[in-house]
């Protein structure tokens, strides 16, 4: 993925700028149109300043688990926070490979826009499909204003944190293309935030289910999902100090 994350960011980033770009990707029977509000879902996972209040030098680790085709991954995800709240954008983010470029323009946790960046090549890969088309597909769902509503973290296996929000969207449900790759029709993504962590994002998890809609036994779950931070990275003379009570990422 080095070096492969503009496309989902410059995508995104365009919100900044015009809440009618949804109407040149939309169909038009669409409810996104010119001059159309933003909807509450992006705004609270692309247009808030999810850094806020996150020190210089602090590291925001995520476990990442690939599960199912093309491959079984199990890594972390490392977002080292520069500037204060990173408000310059410059971030810097690693994973197994090494330093990945994340693309500023956005407020929120560089975080989700690996993780998309990520779900959209692998769709790409996987059905020979245009990375545009299945961008776009999210972003529709997205922007048609799914419901945002409160969830136990501890039950999905996330720790406690008050007022966690969750949102599920289903992209390629009703997609007039569906029949091209039929096995990706009911493929669900949930995307999890909590005001009390650093960062906010607590998980992002996409899962393809089995054979008659089985989401209890998918062919294939991602996710990343907060593990902790480490302060004073790269201080001198300091060692990186972790929080007694950091959270377990959940697999």
């Amino acid at each position: 993925m080095r070096g492969a994350l503009c496309g989902w960011a410059v995508a995104c980033a365009a919100l900044m700028t015009s809440v009618g770009v949804r109407a040149a990707d939309a169909p038009a029977s669409s409810a996104s149109a010119p001059g159309a509000q933003i909807a509450p879902a992006e705004q609270l996972l692309f247009m808030q300043s999810h850094m806020n209040g996150v020190e210089p030098q602090t590291e925001l680790d995520y476990a990442v688990d690939y599960s199912g085709p093309p491959s079984k991954i199990n890594d972390t995800l490392r977002v080292l926070v520069v500037s204060p709240g990173n408000s310059k954008n410059d971030a810097r983010v690693t994973d197994r490979t090494g330093s990945v470029n994340v693309p500023g323009g956005l407020p929120c946790n560089p975080a989700i826009i690996y993780f998309l960046e990520h779900d959209i090549a692998e769709m790409e890969q996987l059905t020979g499909g245009q990375r545009r088309y299945f961008q776009q597909r999210v972003r529709m769902a997205l922007a048609a204003g799914p419901e945002i509503t409160s969830v136990s973290s501890e039950s999905l296996g996330l720790g406690k944190h008050a007022k966690a929000q969750q949102i599920v969207i289903q992209p390629y449900l009703n997609d007039p293309n569906s029949e091209r790759f039929a096995k990706y029709t009911g493929k669900r993504y949930t995307f999890v935030m909590a005001d009390d962590v650093p960062g906010r994002l607590l998980m992002i998890r996409t899962e393809v289910p089995g054979d008659g809609n089985d989401f209890a036994h998918p062919l294939q779950k991602e996710t990343i999902a907060y593990q902790g931070v480490l302060k004073n990275m790269n201080s001198p003379g300091g060692a990186p100090v972790k929080p007694a009570n950091a959270p377990r990422a959940s697999r």
